[in-house]
């Protein structure tokens, strides 16, 4: 999740934003261009490319290697329906101009590859568009962090991880980085101090150092910079102080999985496997991205079912327990819903936030709902309303890595909340 005035994306030109399903007659879902060639593997091309992406977002598999999280053996569990069609044209009040649009438009607007919606466990609205059916996968971009995050909480809380330990007493390769001297708890909650730029617009900033070290995006010719995501984490040098400021940065939630297949002795995608996924009941296994070192991408790689996503919200929403069981101890789901400190979350200057903060990866709004939520550039999100009763769960391929669709995509969420607290 970027901040809420970042700029267009590097690699996108003015005309290519009105055209996000061009990829799909352009062949890529067919594994050929039009011209008969083979595609393009992100070693070679950008899967942030638009239009490309909206077809890329939804077959990451496809293009990038993976490693399976698994759902285990046990049966589906059953989402109930009980759909709502009138949510199609339910309209709503954008602040941002006094513009009147509905929630279709709205999905239309942010380029949405798919949403589902659900109240009191039932889903009540489901629509997929562009690349995505119900039985595909989409990256879920910086959604993947909140996930990540919750795992680390578990084994924080159950004294696995010392949360006060620096990052070094379980990651020596990191003794020498900015991340070294850093303390679980303050990556955990991303206030650490670090000279690593995610500015999207800056084709040098550290975010495309670390997509191009994990093989995310295409290497220049005579590459030589940090072989893997785990290699580049060591090379993170310190800037400010460690715990004194919300800042928002992506390798936090690789030194998180890494911090997490250490104290575990396996990769992060079993450890996700074993103690979340293969819980929920979920239809599919998941995947997660990984490097040529084998490392996965915990701060954007997780690729998911749209349903399966809303069942982990809906998990979240019950405070840990789904599928007749408790999957996340009840008091790790409450740590996260109480928050951190806003104040340490003001200074990193998300104006449309006013009043959050962040606390395990997870989006905590400290509103009279209740409201927290995982977010990811280009339009992901995992929006859970606990008064409301509700959870939405959204893929998307808007053409900005950044949170262009907030001001769309928030008031959106209240006004499906308020519907359905309405009956």
């Amino acid at each position: 999740m970027r901040s809420a005035n970042e700029p267009r994306h590097p690699f996108m030109t003015p005309q290519e934003t009105t055209a996000p399903d061009a990829a799909l007659a352009d062949g890529w879902r067919d594994g050929f261009s039009t011209a008969g060639t083979a595609v393009q593997r992100p070693r070679e091309r950008p899967i942030f490319q638009v239009p490309e992406n909206r077809w890329a977002f939804s077959h990451l598999r496809e293009l990038q290697p993976t490693r399976n999280v698994s759902r285990g053996t046990g049966p589906v569990s059953v989402l109930p329906r009980a759909e709502r069609p009138e949510l199609d044209t339910l309209a709503f009040t954008l602040p941002a101009d006094g513009s009147r649009t509905d929630w279709r438009s709205a999905l239309t607007t942010i380029c949405a590859d798919g949403a589902v919606v659900l109240h009191r466990g039932r889903i009540v609205y489901e629509r997929y568009f562009g690349a995505l059916d119900e039985h595909g996968q989409h990256m879920a971009m910086s959604v993947t962090k909140s996930v990540v995050g919750t795992v680390g909480a578990m084994l924080a809380a159950e004294g696995v991880l010392d949360e006060h330990a620096q990052v070094r007493h379980y990651i020596p390769e990191l003794a020498t980085s900015a991340f070294g001297h850093a303390t679980v708890r303050q990556v955990m909650d991303m206030t650490t101090g670090i000279d690593y730029s995610e500015d999207y617009t800056d084709p040098d900033a550290g975010v495309w150092k670390h997509a191009r070290a994990g093989q995310l995006l295409p290497r220049p010719a005579g590459y030589v910079g940090a072989e893997g995501y785990r290699q580049f984490l060591q090379t993170v040098q310190g800037q400010g102080t460690h715990g004194e400021a919300f800042a928002y940065r992506t390798v936090n939630t690789d030194v998180l999985g890494w911090l997490i297949s250490r104290v575990a002795g396996q990769p992060l995608a079993r450890v996700l496997g074993e103690r979340i996924w293969s819980r929920l009941g979920a239809e599919q296994d998941a995947a997660f991205a990984v490097d040529g070192q084998g490392a996965e991408f915990a701060g954007g790689g997780l690729c998911t079912g749209l349903r399966d996503l809303a069942r982990l919200g809906e998990m979240m929403r019950l405070g840990g327990a789904f599928n007749g069981m408790q999957i996340v101890p009840e008091a790790v789901v409450a740590d996260i819903r109480r928050g951190a400190d806003p104040a340490r979350f003001a200074l990193a200057g998300y104006t449309r936030l006013a009043g959050w903060s962040y606390r395990n990866m997870w989006w905590v709004a400290h509103d009279a709902r209740r409201t927290f939520t995982a977010q990811g550039i280009h339009g992901q999100a995992l929006h859970i309303d606990p008064e409301a009763e509700m959870v939405v769960a959204r893929f998307a391929s808007h053409p900005l890595a950044a949170n262009a669709h907030l001001p769309t995509s928030m008031p959106a969420f209240r006004a499906l909340a308020e519907h359905l607290m309405r009956g």
